[in-house]
């Protein structure tokens, strides 16, 4: 946080808008008061408030309703004649938070004498922004364009991304979801398969800071909405595209010696499909990427320094070769004008070869003590089949969506390894089979009201993970062969929810409340040397609420609180210990339990002529903070993790986002978060493979990051966007990782009359994104840099028709 950190400029590539309505549908009812005659074809008329001109107009039906489309929020009155009724002036305020509005039935009174009109005047209401969400388009991105999701994620305001794991203003408890439902393929924990998603298919991102109590409760942090690309043009329609690379241009470090070469000038590869066809009552989608990536996807350099005085210089360097393929395929089909049905399927295969080297040295280069190499063969499998019927009723807006969503997802993971010491060569291998069931089941019911709406809804959750650990030893084997078998996860969560809207010329509220019972079984076998079957289970209730002042029509105040749960993943409770390099052993532990945080954000919004500004001020406080605790046996070098609850946590801070226009061809956006990150001193037990006490005194730090997007028009059809990132020294279990800065740019050219594109891009543009970490452990200390890929350039074409 020195004085670079002022100066540096990142890019958050693409277009950021807060979402809003634009466009109101009101509907109504007329009664006859102290009559039985029904007021069919009255005239009804909207005039704006502040001067009497006319907006909309129509009659009423033979039952009295009626029905007025495309309203822009503001301040109006109704005014209703007939021949046979007495004129009437009803003043309506339209907001900006519900599609739909019901007006309450107005009643008529026979026409006995004629009253004069009334003329109303006040002040219009333009259209507002809501403050809890940010809608990102995808194709506004140029410089991360024929990347994956992963990557773009990264670019995203207030959004990090460390060790495959997205983080929203320095919280990784982030809940990803895929057009609205959390499934395996977006991840339950670490979201490291995004990484391996074409951006391509993605039509926008939405980052929601303060959830309502119609989303799940997990992720308190916020959520992240991914949302697929779905053409709505009638007809035959789609897009074909092809995107090359190549990436590690040049070397950042050397490899240190007894190895084999790291990878560089790695190949990318990314063709594209989508068709659509739209007739009648059917629109018949197929989405389709092939995604070619080998990468030199960690290269990292460690320095190790135990208390009894001895010091290990390792490097590990893997080269990774992946191979995805993901398709999606669905339909819509108008049942009739009041029912909808829609099924998709979304498939994705992941194929990963690792190739690795660990070379292990002590006190210089010459005395090589092992070397450990090793090839991991995985594959991803993900199947997710999404069902939504929905009904709408004959007031405009108030519909009942079902929805019945299945997750399949396999992962079949084989490590072999050669454990070359000075007087032994062993060859050990283990196998994973993991296999992970999810279905989901919700009912929602939404309801327009005058000044806003209530929705309301259930959800059930049924998951079941049975997963299989085996190990073959070799000679003098560091397999823990007593650490395996079988283990299963069961999950169940019933919810319901309610959340109510309000909004008047001056004010905005929204209350919600979820009520949640979970149950969590974990199954352990009873042959497992450490680890025996725990879970848990809780009622809890978790409320959201929002309220704004409105200054004017371009200066908006919003107050946020929200109590949301960060339930353990699958992974962080998995007993089966697992490699992350030969001296570094990953395992979970049954026994953790939920986080617990509350969350309070004031935010600001005002809106300029060309650009806006925004500002938020945000505090978040939780309990039982899960966290990743290393300790060590006496008499060993190798680092056990585990996973623990650390007590309390805090996290407060303040983002701020500048957009303008310098000039007609020059565009800019400016993020700025800092926040304070805080862990209170805790103690904890790491059980695997023996029982070791850990005792942390309180960890805190000054942190936040800068980006900083510039989008010029530099020719016609002809952008350009230049980009750059810093990313301020952070808190990691057990210490820190230091400050981070790349610059991205790219070009995109509008060719064939519109409908073709071209473009170039280079991801980290110097090669200057390192990860450096200092740790401080139970017995030990290290330091790390890792020198992965992090530089690619990409040329690509994408044609429309």
């Amino acid at each position: 946080m020195k004085s670079g950190l002022f100066f540096i400029l990142y890019v958050f590539w693409c277009t950021l808008l807060h979402a809003q309505v634009n466009s109101v549908t009101l509907s109504g009812k007329l009664k006859a008061k102290q009559s039985a005659e029904s007021p069919a074809f009255i005239n009804i008329l909207l005039k704006k408030k502040v001067d009497s001109g006319f907006v909309t107009g129509t009659i009423s039906k033979e039952d009295g309703s009626y029905v007025l489309s495309g309203v822009k929020p503001g301040s109006y009155f109704l005014q209703i004649s007939s021949a046979n009724f007495q004129p009437k002036n009803i003043d309506l305020f339209v907001g900006s938070l519900a599609e739909f509005l019901v007006i309450p039935t107005i009643e008529l009174e026979p026409a006995t004498k004629v009253l004069s009109e009334v003329s109303v005047t006040g002040k219009t209401e333009e259209v507002n922004t809501k403050l809890d969400k940010k809608v990102i388009n995808v194709s506004s991105n140029i410089t991360q364009t024929g990347g994956s999701i992963l990557q773009v994620m990264q670019t995203l305001p207030g959004v990090t991304v460390q060790d495959g794991k997205i983080l929203i203003r320095g919280s990784d408890k982030v809940a990803v979801l895929v057009d609205g439902k959390q499934t395996a393929l977006t991840g339950f924990g670490a979201q490291t398969s995004l990484d391996n998603i074409p951006a391509s298919a993605i039509e926008r991102i939405e980052i929601i800071n303060n959830p309502s109590a119609k989303y799940d409760a997990n992720g308190n942090a916020g959520i992240i909405n991914i949302i697929f690309k779905k053409t709505k043009k009638d007809g035959w329609s789609g897009k074909i595209g092809m995107t090359t690379g190549l990436g590690a241009i040049w070397e950042k470090r050397a490899n240190l010696p007894t190895i084999r070469p790291q990878f560089q000038g790695t190949p990318k590869l990314n063709p594209s499909a989508s068709v659509n066809y739209r007739k009648n009552k059917i629109n018949w989608f197929l989405q389709g990427d092939y995604y070619y990536n080998p990468t030199l996807n960690k290269n990292e350099f460690v320095d190790r320094y135990y208390d009894n005085g001895d010091t290990i210089y390792q490097q590990t360097k893997r080269n990774r070769k992946t191979t995805v393929v993901t398709g999606r395929t669905g339909f819509d089909w108008n049942i009739s004008s009041n029912n909808l049905f829609s099924s998709s399927v979304l498939y994705s295969r992941e194929k990963i070869l690792d190739n690795g080297d660990e070379p292990f040295f002590k006190s210089n280069l010459n005395n090589r003590t092992r070397l450990w190499q090793f090839l991991e063969d995985e594959v991803k499998t993900t199947v997710t089949a999404m069902n939504t019927y929905q009904h709408k009723f004959d007031r405009p807006g108030e519909v009942i969506n079902v929805g019945l969503n299945y997750t399949f997802h396999r992962e079949d993971e084989k490590y072999f390894f050669t454990n070359s010491m000075p007087t032994y060569t062993g060859l050990d291998s283990f196998k994973l089979l993991s296999d992970e069931h999810v279905t989901d089941f919700t009912f929602d019911y939404i309801r327009p009201l005058r000044y806003g709406k209530l929705e309301t809804g259930v959800k059930y959750r049924w998951r079941n993970i049975p997963t299989n650990m085996k190990f073959k030893p070799g000679i003098n084997s560091p397999l823990d062969v007593n650490a395996g078998g079988w283990a299963t996860y069961k999950e169940d969560i019933p919810a319901i929810y309610s959340n109510y809207s309000y909004e008047t010329a001056k004010w905005e509220a929204e209350a919600g409340l979820r009520m949640e019972y979970v149950r969590v079984r974990y199954l352990v076998d009873p042959n497992h040397n450490t680890y025996k079957s725990d879970g848990y289970q809780y009622t809890q209730p978790f409320p959201s609420m929002r309220l704004a002042y409105k200054f004017d029509a371009k200066r908006k105040l919003s107050l946020f609180f929200n109590r949301r749960v960060d339930r353990p993943a699958e992974l962080d409770i998995r007993v089966f210990p697992k490699f992350d390099d030969a001296e570094i052993i990953k395992v979970g532990n049954p026994a953790l339990k939920p986080q617990y945080t509350n969350s309070v954000e004031l935010a600001f919004r005002a809106n300029r002529d060309q650009g806006y500004f925004y500002a938020a001020l945000y505090h978040r406080f939780a309990t039982g903070t899960i966290t990743r605790i290393g300790t060590i046996v006496p008499g060993s070098t190798i680092i056990y993790n585990g996973m623990q609850n650390a007590g309390r946590s805090f996290n407060t801070g303040i983002e701020l986002v500048y957009s303008g226009k310098l000039d007609t061809w020059l565009n800019y956006t400016l993020n700025v978060n800092g926040y304070h990150n805080q862990i209170n001193a805790f103690s904890a037990v790491n059980l695997y493979p023996s029982p070791i006490t850990y005792t942390s005194e309180k960890q805190e730090i000054y942190s936040g990051s800068i980006k900083l997007n510039l989008q010029m028009k530099i020719a016609d059809k002809t952008d350009v966007q230049v980009a750059a990132t810093y990313l301020a020294p952070d808190l990691i279990p057990q210490g820190r990782i230091e400050q981070r800065f790349g610059v991205d740019a790219g070009l995109k050219r509008s060719i064939q009359k519109g409908k073709a594109e071209f473009f170039i891009n280079a991801t980290d543009l110097f090669n200057t994104m390192i990860i450096r970490k200092h740790i401080t452990g139970g017995g030990f200390n290290y330091t790390s840099a890792d020198y992965y890929e992090t530089q690619v350039v990409r040329v690509g074409y994408a044609l429309k028709f």
